[in-house]
């Protein structure tokens, strides 16, 4: 049996010296032996802990337990009676000494404890067993977890420290003392908590500005013996999250992780999710929530304004300048929007070149008004970008809360029509909201409807304005202007639709139709006729623009030296690598290039070198005061003989009056189109008016 306690082992004892009384007789043990007995029982307690047992009575094995048992391999059976120096191990008249334990598999070494029970009972002894060769093995292992433990503590990237229930350090890792700024020695065993706090202390390294105050807080938070985990903010800016644990004999364990980083991770992204990228403005999501909480904290009495603008022409930045300059001349934008504003108030970029602005606990709408103004004046100022000048405005669309809207996604629709609203009517203005806006978005979305359908239903039409020669008056070509003749609200003028076309993506099919169209009307023509088609940006930006042309010139059998594309300076300064490379491709196929409008855009005479142009178009707005504007007279002069000395023809457009035409003449011009003799017809009138006759004279065929 197994001896698991000092009674079991008493009565255990007293049965087995009973039954080994001489003679077999029953004993008892008188009062003495009893306490003897329970002498040696008590004795026998440090042997107990070992667990393997023998008890021998001279000399002979009156009973092992079953850890005994397990150490020599062998049966009970097979023990009990033998002499045990025989049959286990020598029995030198000593109180603890090394031999070897004879076993079924061999022998090992082990350490033998005597436990005799007094002078009554010197016949019995029990003999405490212990494995050496296994207690060396745990001792090994021992040695070996503490090394792993060691190493996990030195290695962690939380700081451990483990406190008894004395609050005295048992132990505390590296990474601790290098948090803190512990010197080494603070760290030793046995150091007290107070201690270390006060060193925490000196190294600036605690909570709040008033020490006694930390370390009375601290004390009382391990007394409390409560699991938690605290963030706290140390006083010079570092941020730990503390993790305390208490433990069953009254200590207690505590991590400590430095999330610092991680704190100033989490800030710099909850930062990104409500602000722009580039300007690190509000964004529409943090304007959003602004705004609702304006509304909803609107006193009596109080408005609430929400402007809306974007920026006039800043395309033409990005087109000519490079996107890298658009981006800081945003940025720009936005350090002088936010030099406008009170600190109550809120500008946020909305995307791309639109910004908003929330003010909140107006009086009335002229203050909105105020600043509206303010804004126009100020981002129509001019800027200086890496050496380059440039230019923008804005309009301002402005919807005054709770009148306006009571919800952000009203308030901003409303300030977006009143934007509209400002930009239709010229630019540079600012316009509160009104209830009839409403209409005329709606009206601007079926007009976007209707284009859809357009062309899927032929409602394009291409008119042609003939281009005279200056020299002897011939009609040379024609400029294919596109029509829209819609079946309600008949002719749809060019400057309504396009625009509109190129933001909902739809210009390179129409662009591309009006080339197919060109070519398949003027093969028809005489051979000495050619037609000009527009190109705008989006559709020059297009990969398919060199594959359209080759089909609608194979589909019409028209001869590519009868078609010019007329593109603007801004298609140029796009990409100058990849436009100069489909220029070319265009030019290797006969097709003849025309710069127009030229000297509105952002000129440069680089390109005029870099590309041999067959025909620059001076734009109407510099003919139309040639006769009165000597600024104008300059210009067209000096465009006329720089193209003649580049070899280039000089078309002059908007000629209206005689005066202009021989202005235009004596400057240097090869070629004129305007009023003077025709405006833009259809095809039949075309055919009827010039092409069936004598196209030799110059005259004004609208003159009637």
């Amino acid at each position: 049996m197994s001896i698991l306690s000092i009674a079991s082992l008493r009565r255990y004892l007293v049965d087995r010296l009973r039954n080994t009384a001489s003679g077999g007789a029953r004993w008892k043990p008188s009062p003495d032996q009893e306490t003897l007995l329970e002498t040696a029982l008590e004795a026998l307690n440090v042997a107990r802990d070992n667990k393997a047992l023998v008890v021998v009575r001279n000399g002979i094995i009156i009973d092992i337990n079953e850890r005994a048992l397990h150490l020599c391999e062998r049966k009970r059976k097979d023990l009990l009676g033998r002499d045990v120096h025989l049959a286990l191990f020598e029995t030198p008249p000593h109180d603890r000494w090394q031999t070897t334990l004879k076993s079924a598999s061999g022998a090992t070494t082990i350490e033998v404890v005597r436990q005799p029970l007094g002078q009554r009972f010197q016949d019995v002894v029990v003999f405490a067993i212990r494995d050496l060769v296994e207690r060396q093995k745990l001792v090994a292992q021992l040695e070996h977890q503490n090394m792993r433990f060691q190493a996990a503590l030195a290695n962690m990237c939380q700081g451990l420290c483990m406190f008894d229930a004395d609050a005295n350090l048992v132990v505390a890792n590296d990474r601790y003392a290098e948090m803190y700024g512990l010197p080494r020695e603070i760290i030793q065993p046995g150091t007290p908590f107070r201690r270390i706090l006060e060193s925490r202390i000196a190294m600036g390294a605690y909570v709040g500005s008033n020490p006694e105050k930390y370390i009375r807080e601290r004390l009382a938070a391990v007394r409390e013996r409560v699991a938690s985990t605290k963030i706290q903010t140390l006083s010079d800016g570092r941020v730990f999250a503390i993790s305390h644990q208490p433990m069953s004999d009254g200590g207690w364990v505590a991590t400590h992780q430095d999330i610092t980083d991680q704190r100033r991770s989490e800030a710099k992204i909850a930062h990104m999710a409500l602000h722009d990228a580039l300007t690190d403005l509000p964004n529409r999501s943090l304007l959003n929530e602004r705004l609702e909480q304006a509304l909803a904290h609107v006193k009596r009495g109080d408005i609430v304004a929400t402007h809306l603008l974007d920026l006039d022409h800043f395309k033409n930045v990005n087109d000519t300048l490079g996107h890298a300059v658009g981006d800081k001349l945003l940025q720009a934008v936005a350090g002088r929007l936010g030099a406008l504003i009170r600190e109550t108030d809120t500008v946020a970029r909305m995307g791309g070149d639109e910004f908003a602005i929330v003010q909140v606990a107006l009086e009335q709408p002229a203050d909105a008004a105020t600043l509206a103004t303010r804004i126009i004046e100020a981002i129509s100022a001019p800027y200086d970008i890496d050496g380059h000048q440039v230019t923008v405005g804005t309009s301002v669309g402005i919807a005054i809360g709770p009148n306006d809207g009571v919800d952000p996604d009203q308030l901003m629709r409303n300030a977006d029509l009143a934007l509209y609203r400002g930009k239709s009517e010229g630019r540079g203005i600012y316009r509160f909201f009104e209830p009839g806006m409403d209409l005329e978005l709606k009206a601007r979305r079926a007009l976007e409807c209707d284009l859809r359908n357009a062309l899927v239903e032929g409602q394009f039409e291409l008119y042609y304005q003939p281009v005279i020669s200056l020299g002897h008056g011939n009609i040379t070509g024609f400029e294919a202007l596109i029509r829209w003749i819609h079946p309600e609200r008949g002719i749809v003028p060019p400057g309504e639709f396009i625009p509109l076309a190129e933001e909902i993506g739809l210009i390179v099919r129409i662009g591309e139709w009006a080339i197919r169209q060109a070519c398949s009307t003027v093969a028809a023509w005489p051979d000495d006729v050619t037609v000009s088609v527009n190109i705008s940006p989006a559709q020059f930006r297009n990969p398919g623009l060199v594959q359209a042309v080759i089909v609608a010139l194979a589909d019409s059998g028209l001869p590519a030296r009868r078609l010019e594309l007329e593109i603007t300076e801004t298609v140029l300064l796009e990409d100058s690598e990849a436009t100069l490379s489909t220029l070319h491709r265009l030019r290797d196929l006969g097709v003849k290039i025309a710069m127009d409008d030229f000297g509105t855009g952002y000129s440069s005479l680089s390109y005029l070198q870099s590309f041999p142009f067959d025909r620059i178009k001076i734009d109407r707005s510099f003919v139309k005061d040639i006769t009165s504007a000597s600024g104008s007279l300059n210009i067209v002069r000096a465009v006329a003989s720089m193209a003649k000395g580049l070899g280039m023809a000089a078309t002059a457009e908007g000629v209206e009056t005689q005066e202009q035409l021989e202005t235009v003449r004596s400057e240097g011009c090869t070629e004129m189109q305007g009023y003077l003799f025709s405006r833009p017809r259809p095809v039949h009138e075309i055919e009827q008016m010039f092409l069936s006759g004598d196209r030799s004279r110059l005259a004004t065929a609208d003159a009637a």
